[in-house]
């Protein structure tokens, strides 16, 4: 598998014949269809709470610090505890670990429909996090120990297909679900898929675990240090919406949770058994992977949520015809992720990876052209070449980070996969929205006057601010026809020009992606091959 580097160290790819399982358990494909099981649930839960929260605040009399937390919460435990799920995994067994986190993952669902308050709510989703984080890496690390190096491309593909299609169905199921049914229903959803998940799991997944490490002491301090360093981080991204990019609260959180991860860092060179062995970071591939991977996320993620908001507030969609209106994103990254991979597995991530970063280019800078009554013909291109790129880039960064660290290590490769990508998906919803917010804020005024309203009438909706910066007309049935017209047109332009700055950022930073995927990661290296 075409990569960057390899580490000689890793034992063989295969275990001894007298280890190695027989029957169900011996066939690699039924381990990935197993985890894909898991895999979907916990994609599916990340993208489809969005579109629940409007009604759980309305069922509950819930705030909207309080819904921020519905969702901050489980940010906040599944980054926090990503890579130490990898590493129990990794020493006590990654099957293991992956149907406690499976079995936690579907209980905690079903008790967020029955909890009853927004606080059990926000209680039970950093539950359900922390269960998500015991499951998610193990579910590449499991495929690392499993698969043959020249097949280990194509099931990084296929996981990657699942992992961008539900994500990317999300909004749809959630909107069906909430229309339909009820909030509650968005959970409970998980309890027959965790079940069929659990007990097909147990039937065919092998054990796997690094045999090494079980004589070794574990890493206590460095789980602290991790965990408090990526809760500081996370917490300071997330909190940057409202507090403001330059606050002292959100400044602080950021920096200590920087010094608290340099600190980790220095700590995990002078252990003998470190949490994540920074000998990783050689391989130039993974530590170029784990960066893509992050910034993949950051324009999937704030992209689909200003989307969203674009197709229900300012083009009147509900949240089902929103979500149907997106299929092209999802229909596309089925095709791009088994794409990338064999083109991964043929020409290697130098190829694939500037690739899917220029599609997402594409995308970003094709939508400067959306204006608030564009044409669905103006949209599905952008969405198919963004699908395209996730796809593309999702199949190529998870090969070049499990790709190239050694088979032992690969429930902790998952974890700091997995952990980029949640981060990138953090940053990018908080400072997407936050540059809408901030050009709606200098522009407001002005495209209200130029729509129409009266300059003092102008001034005044300036407070709405925040409103039009989701999207939302302030707009009363107390206003006449013509100047309630104008409020909108001007309201809506003013979300479009932010809109546009967000596209705008986003694009140049897939381009500068691009440029370090084709500078730094070396043409015509090895990979897992040679693990």
């Amino acid at each position: 598998m075409p990569s960057a580097t390899t580490d000689s160290s890793a034992p063989p790819h295969h275990a001894p014949p007298a280890a190695r399982p027989r029957g169900p358990r011996a066939n690699p494909w039924l381990t990935l269809i197993a985890v894909a099981f898991g895999l979907f649930m916990v994609g599916l839960d990340g993208s489809v709470v969005s579109i629940a929260n409007p009604e759980i605040g309305r069922d509950l009399g819930a705030s909207t610090s309080d819904l921020q937390w519905v969702t901050n919460s489980y940010l906040l435990a599944l980054a926090a505890a990503l890579i130490l799920g990898g590493k129990l995994g990794d020493r006590f067994g990654r099957r293991t670990f992956y149907l406690i986190g499976v079995a936690g993952f579907t209980a905690a669902s079903v008790a967020i429909g029955l909890a009853g308050s927004i606080e059990g709510v926000i209680a039970f989703r950093a539950l359900q996090g922390f269960f998500g984080a015991l499951l998610m890496p193990n579910t590449l690390g499991m495929l690392r120990a499993v698969f043959p190096p020249r097949k280990f491309g194509m099931a990084v593909g296929i996981w990657a297909m699942v992992s961008s299609v539900s994500t990317a169905l999300g909004p749809i199921v959630g909107g069906l679900l909430v229309q339909h049914v009820n909030w509650e229903s968005v959970f409970y959803i998980n309890a027959p898929i965790g079940v069929i998940a659990l007990v097909f799991s147990m039937s065919v997944l092998p054990q796997s675990k690094n045999d090494a490490a079980a004589n070794e002491r574990f890493d206590i301090v460095g789980v602290v240090l991790l965990a408090l360093g990526l809760l500081a981080v996370v917490f300071g991204v997330v909190k940057g919406e409202t507090w403001g990019w330059t606050s002292g609260g959100t400044l602080g959180a950021m920096a200590a949770g920087v010094v608290v991860l340099l600190v980790f860092g220095l700590h995990e060179n002078r252990v003998a058994a470190p949490l994540l062995p920074m000998r990783l970071f050689r391989s130039r591939a993974l530590t170029i992977g784990t960066v893509i991977t992050a910034l993949n996320f950051f324009v999937l993620l704030g992209v689909i949520f200003f989307v969203m908001l674009y197709l229900q507030n300012v083009r009147g969609f509900t949240p089902v015809e929103a979500g149907v209106r997106t299929l092209p994103l999802s229909l596309a990254s089925v095709v791009a992720s088994p794409l990338g991979a064999a083109l991964t597995d043929r020409f290697g991530p130098r190829l694939t990876m500037p690739l899917g970063m220029a599609l997402q280019a594409v995308a970003c800078f094709v939508m400067l052209a959306w204006s608030p009554d564009s044409s669905y013909v103006t949209m599905w291109p952008p969405f198919i070449a963004l699908g395209l790129g996730v796809g593309m880039v999702m199949s190529s960064s998870s090969d070049a980070i499990v790709g190239n660290a050694p088979v032992r290590d690969g429930g902790v490769a998952g974890g700091l996969q997995a952990t980029a990508l949640q981060i990138g998906g953090a940053l990018g919803t908080s400072v997407l929205v936050s540059l809408i917010s901030s050009r709606v804020g200098s522009t407001l005024t002005g495209e209200l006057t130029t729509a129409g309203v009266p300059a003092p009438a102008a001034a005044g909706l300036n407070e709405a601010g925040d409103a039009v910066a989701m999207g939302v007309a302030p707009v009363s049935g107390e206003m006449p026809a013509q100047l309630r017209t104008a409020v909108v047109e001007g309201s809506h332009q003013a979300f479009m020009n932010g809109v546009h700055t967000s596209v705008l950022v986003a694009g140049v930073l897939c381009v500068v992606g691009a440029v370090v995927a084709v500078v730094g990661v070396r043409r015509g290296s090895t990979g897992p091959s040679a693990a």
